[in-house]
């Protein structure tokens, strides 16, 4: 009797391992932490464009650069976290020059996982890393690098999200982004970054506490083809 009690407990704790260890984010502190005003934009429907055809491996919490060829974007380094985008703690990453990626209910999916991959980055401040973002224009190429593999993500549609308007965050994080509520069925990406200058230019100088302006820029895409690096 006392070895099947033994053969259970080795076998509930290698199952608590694995649990443990698939897709585990990096993250800065583990938390989650701030939170982000709800959402509400104008959206157009998103063009059709051919699922991938091949399998894609379930990502894992290896390191992940970004690549965004049409405006000179190349391996910077993306860090997720358990979060919502520009919260605090996506906050805190950007600061450091990089981007940050949210997961979690309220955050997105990992590269290449059925669901909306979220990767946001500052546009004016701390290296500017999607400093050109909003002249990507459809069909431009995004392209994630995680562990031996490259998920090549082909813009289809702009969206501009308000944090003053409580529908617009919450279609910026829909699993179909700018669709809350509709099952994904292909993986799809959206890179946000604030639209700091345009909200300048027009007098508009509002920010949450975290230095976030009233509009965002989110550039949508969605997963074509998966290849080694």
């Amino acid at each position: 009797m006392a070895g099947r009690v033994a053969v259970v407990l080795v076998a509930s704790a290698l199952a608590a391992a694995l649990v443990g260890c698939s897709d585990v984010p990096e993250t800065i502190d583990g938390t989650r932490t701030g939170t982000a005003p709800a959402p509400n934009v104008v959206t157009t429907s998103i063009p059709a464009v051919p699922l991938v055809k091949t399998p894609v491996p379930t990502p894992t919490a290896t390191a992940m650069t970004l690549g965004i060829p049409a405006i000179g974007v190349a391996g910077v380094r993306v860090v997720a976290y358990n979060g919502t985008a520009d919260d605090r703690a996506g906050t805190m990453i950007q600061d450091r020059r990089m981007a940050a990626s949210p997961r979690g209910p309220r955050g997105g999916v990992g590269a290449g996982q059925l669901g909306n991959f979220i990767i946001t980055g500052h546009r004016t401040a701390h290296g500017a890393p999607f400093g050109r973002l909003p002249d990507l224009q459809n069909g431009e190429h995004i392209l994630i690098t995680s562990g031996r593999l490259v998920y090549d993500y082909v813009v289809v549609e702009t969206m501009t999200i308000s944090f003053r308007k409580p529908a617009d965050l919450a279609r910026q994080n829909a699993a179909v982004p700018g669709r809350p509520g509709e099952v994904p069925t292909r993986a799809m990406i959206t890179l946000s970054t604030c639209a700091t200058p345009e909200d300048h230019a027009k007098g508009n100088y509002w920010h949450d506490a975290l230095g976030n302006p009233e509009h965002r820029i989110d550039k949508i895409g969605v997963l074509t083809r998966t290849r080694p690096v």
